[in-house]
């Protein structure tokens, strides 16, 4: 008696990632954007010590030089997750995940200007409420294409999350 013989699927060909020179290059160029968002971000805060310092704060509110260190930590991890989210084979996919990630980029970038340099809370609060909007959605797209991306980002959300509280109780006790 012959065995029927069942035919073995064929695996679909997955696209390589993206390696060697250009993904060492990628990432550089995702630095790159990032610490210059943080830069500009910088610039438009040059006595946001003065300000935060005048201002009348909620006790929770951590002191200034707090801010530098952390945010030096979480512009690299949104740096990295992007690089690895741009790395993945499913390019429509990483292509909207990427978009979300510049959308909150831009959030992040308006909310310096608006709360330190033009004193707008109210307007710096909307600003990061569409932040933190916009950095879930992104979570939640990085998610479903780098497991380590969504995990890089979840401090972010955190902080983010931490900063709109401050920035609500900020605005309540100025105005």
């Amino acid at each position: 008696m012959a065995a029927s013989a069942t035919p073995t699927p064929t695996p679909t060909p997955t696209p390589a990632r993206r390696g060697g020179a250009r993904s060492w290059a990628a990432l550089a160029a995702f630095l790159a954007v990032t610490f210059c968002v943080a830069a500009l971000g910088a610039l438009a805060s040059a006595d946001a010590g003065d300000v935060y310092g005048a201002l009348r704060r909620p006790a929770w509110a951590p002191p200034a030089w707090l801010f530098g260190p952390v945010w030096t930590v979480l512009y690299a991890a949104i740096a990295v997750a992007g690089w690895l989210v741009w790395r993945h084979p499913d390019r429509s996919r990483a292509r909207r995940a990427l978009a979300w990630w510049g959308v909150q980029l831009a959030l992040n970038l308006a909310w310096t200007p608006l709360f330190f340099g033009a004193r707008q809370y109210g307007l710096a609060l909307l600003d990061i409420a569409l932040l933190l909007a916009a950095v879930a959605t992104t979570l939640v797209l990085f998610r479903r294409l780098s497991r380590t991306a969504a995990l890089l980002f979840f401090p972010y959300l955190l902080w983010v999350a931490f900063a709109a509280a401050l920035n609500a109780a900020v605005w309540q006790l100025n105005t």
